[in-house]
């Protein structure tokens, strides 16, 4: 089974927006980070925004952010949203009830163990949030260049001169 790429972006913006936590993001950072087509990632956010899984901010300094509810939000909901077809073979119905016909359609035992481990995929997906799936926070944060935090090292005047040094 193989998901599409707009799912697989849809999964990635969501995770970048979650280890961001309420700070803005622009679709071009995101497209930066993973060096995705801004043009690919814009459908995919407005989307998500319909959906209410990202906030949208308009404005010059507007951008984007992970809604709160979406932390909860599963894996397998994400995939289901977001795939158009889990019919694994054509035999199987799709998402509009359409499937074609087999000529061993009434004796296949094969269609039935396709569309278990086709259940059994989304149910294993189900088992895992947008939330837990970003934890920790660090390691992904500094895998999409976002650990830029400067660390703050106190001074102390320099004995006998007056100057500062850092602490240590």
């Amino acid at each position: 089974m193989r998901l599409t790429d707009y799912t697989d972006y849809s999964l990635r913006v969501l995770l970048y927006l979650a280890v961001r936590g309420g700070e803005l993001s622009t679709i071009q950072d995101i497209s930066h980070a993973y060096g995705i087509s801004r043009n690919h990632l814009m459908k995919v956010v407005q989307q998500l925004a319909e959906r209410g899984w990202v906030e949208t901010v308009r404005g010059r300094n507007g951008g984007l952010r992970f809604a709160e509810q979406t932390r909860a939000l599963t894996v397998g909901e994400v995939v289901r949203a977001t795939e158009s077809d889990f019919a694994l073979v054509g035999c199987l119905p799709d998402q509009h009830g359409g499937q074609r016909p087999c000529v061993i359609m009434s004796e296949c035992r094969l269609r039935e163990a396709l569309q278990a481990a086709g259940n059994a995929f989304l149910a294993e997906l189900d088992r895992y949030t947008i939330g837990e799936v970003t934890q920790p926070h660090g390691p992904l944060r500094a895998l999409l260049g976002l650990s830029g935090v400067i660390p703050i090292v106190p001074v102390a005047p320099a004995p006998g001169d007056g100057s500062l040094a850092p602490l240590s």
